[in-house]
């Protein structure tokens, strides 16, 4: 990918929504909930706090993440659908 988030933004690869629910019914296309997790393919330098000082963003490449269900802007790079978000996105880390 030849595309570097700015700032303290990230850029993450969706895991697929689910086909099939708990009970194992089949879903349609245009019921699937979105994911809210998924993995970090880029990460920008930071953000600069009121002091001046970088703040380097708190996850690394590779790490898979949770996020909101709304946050973020959804584009399409080399034919790969991802996100990018901000680090104040991000809820957690998987360990």
């Amino acid at each position: 990918m030849n595309l570097k988030p700015l700032g303290d933004r990230v850029i993450v690869k969706q895991d697929e929504a689910e086909q099939t629910t708990a009970g194992g019914l089949l879903l349609a296309s245009d019921s699937k909930e979105k994911p809210q997790s998924g993995v970090v393919l880029a990460v920008g330098e930071g953000k600069l706090d009121k002091d001046g000082k970088l703040v380097p963003v708190p996850v690394k490449v590779g790490d898979r993440v949770v996020y909101g269900k709304y946050g973020g802007t959804e584009i399409t790079i080399d034919g790969e659908d991802v996100l990018i978000l901000r680090a104040d996105d991000l809820y957690g880390v998987f360990a």
